[in-house]
């Protein structure tokens, strides 16, 4: 049986570019967020993420430079037992701004993925195990573009692990969807990355039954983007409490401990934050508590439209 640490990705969207709608970041970081200093900043959570055993990153395309700190971090430290995963389909646009209008632009189109797996590939070569399309929805154009489904399933056949992340109300759909893509008989996507925390447990369901079939799940945003961090519910608060945690630990302890939850993504933004994440993996929730927690969610509409008002800070 794998240890909980086992279980756990670090993401680096919180420290590969300036601004991000993650709340609790802003004390966290550099007082001057230069590319120097958020590099350093991204050496320290590695470092101290790989110290306590944690064997798998996760980043993407529009993560500002996260691809670049990573593979400069790798190459450093000479780790060669570090899982990759990456994501391509929005581009970081922000110009490493706190105040730019837009931060990052999505496209999911054939030209975008051969363009951003090439990027990719000269930042991480063979580093990566698992390339994502990035925030795949229902009605994306990916569904019906042959050239684009050829490609992903020739970079599946050469032994690169295809999967998709999911956001929004309808993200049973696109996994479900996703899942019966097939070339000549072969499923395109082996993996999938889904929201899903104690207020936005929608995906359940299908990301159970992927699990099942045998896909590979991850969960991202097990923080609710730092809601549950520093505005949690006082059903959290009190979790915590009789625990002796923070809450972000009772948050990330309860997504590992969903049985079809093969990895965990945490997002921390400085050391101290990471420690925190990371007590989840000697936390063990109790019937009692994993049923209050259950009681938590809320309407998949109303839960996306709150994460829409993020400020990007």
């Amino acid at each position: 049986m794998r240890a909980p640490v086992d279980r756990i990705a670090l993401g680096l969207a919180a420290l590969g570019r300036p601004a991000y709608i993650n709340l609790g970041r802003d004390g966290a970081l550099p007082p001057v967020r230069d590319v120097d200093s958020m590099r350093a900043a991204t050496f320290a959570v590695l470092d101290d993420a790989y110290a306590a055993g944690v064997r798998h990153v996760d980043v993407a395309r529009s993560y500002g430079r996260s691809e670049e700190f990573l593979a400069g971090w790798l190459a450093e430290r000479g780790h060669a037992d570090v899982e990759v995963s990456s994501k391509w389909g929005y581009a970081y646009v922000g110009d490493w701004r706190l105040d730019a209008d837009v931060h990052e632009v999505k496209e999911h189109s054939a030209a975008r993925f051969a363009t951003q797996w090439a990027e990719t590939l000269t930042l991480l070569g063979d580093r990566v195990g698992l390339y994502q399309v990035h925030s795949l929805t229902v009605d994306s154009p990916l569904f019906t573009d042959e050239p684009l489904i050829e490609a992903l399933a020739e970079l599946s056949a050469n032994g690169v692990a295809v999967g998709f992340s999911t956001s929004g109300p309808a993200q049973a759909a696109a996994i479900e969807r996703a899942f019966a893509l097939e070339v000549a008989g072969r499923p395109v996507f082996s993996a999938v990355q889904s929201t899903w925390n104690v207020l936005e447990q929608s995906a359940g369901p299908a990301l159970a039954a992927a699990h099942a079939a045998g896909k590979r799940v991850l969960v991202k945003e097990t923080l609710a983007n730092g809601r549950l961090a520093v505005q949690a519910p006082k059903t959290v608060l009190d979790i915590a409490s009789a625990h002796g945690s923070g809450p972000d630990a009772v948050a990330v302890a309860a997504v590992l401990a969903q049985d079809w939850v093969d990895t965990a993504v945490i997002g921390p933004a400085s050391p101290g934050q990471l420690e925190a994440n990371l007590r989840a993996t000697t936390l063990e929730l109790g019937a009692a508590d994993r049923d209050a927690l259950a009681g938590l969610a809320e309407d998949p509409g109303a839960y996306w439209r709150h994460r829409s008002s993020l400020a990007w800070d």
